[in-house]
């Protein structure tokens, strides 16, 4: 998708509010899609308290995480690292990662993969 003007697309669909995204399941973590293009696709994912987003890889891609609010405990290969609101995680191409909502609040972060699956 290649864009030349912002008059192809409309204005709206290029800002969007991260809380009006949010949300939350009991039987897993909640995800949505903010943005998709053909580089990057940009998402929330929510935990609530003890919810986790198992361990994988991209073979293909980077990962970041965001930490919009909450805290969270992040697989990165083989290390547990802690991460509060502020910080950004990031898991290169190929890198075990996930992460699992250790506090008490709900977990909220902004998620980046490039390019988009």
């Amino acid at each position: 998708m290649l864009i030349s003007s912002i008059k192809e697309i409309c204005f709206m669909e290029l800002v969007k509010k991260l809380a009006d995204h949010a949300g939350a399941k009991a039987e897993k973590f909640f995800k949505a899609t903010l943005f998709r293009g053909d580089a990057l696709l940009l998402g929330v994912n929510c935990l609530e308290p003890g919810q986790v987003q198992k361990a994988h890889t991209h073979g293909d891609q980077d990962k970041f995480y965001y930490v919009v609010g909450g805290n969270g405990r992040f697989t990165l290969g083989n290390d547990l690292v802690d991460a509060a609101e502020g910080e950004v995680v990031w898991a290169p191409t190929g890198l075990l990662h996930g992460v699992e909502n250790n506090g008490d609040s709900r977990l909220t972060l902004l998620v980046g993969i490039a390019p988009a699956p």
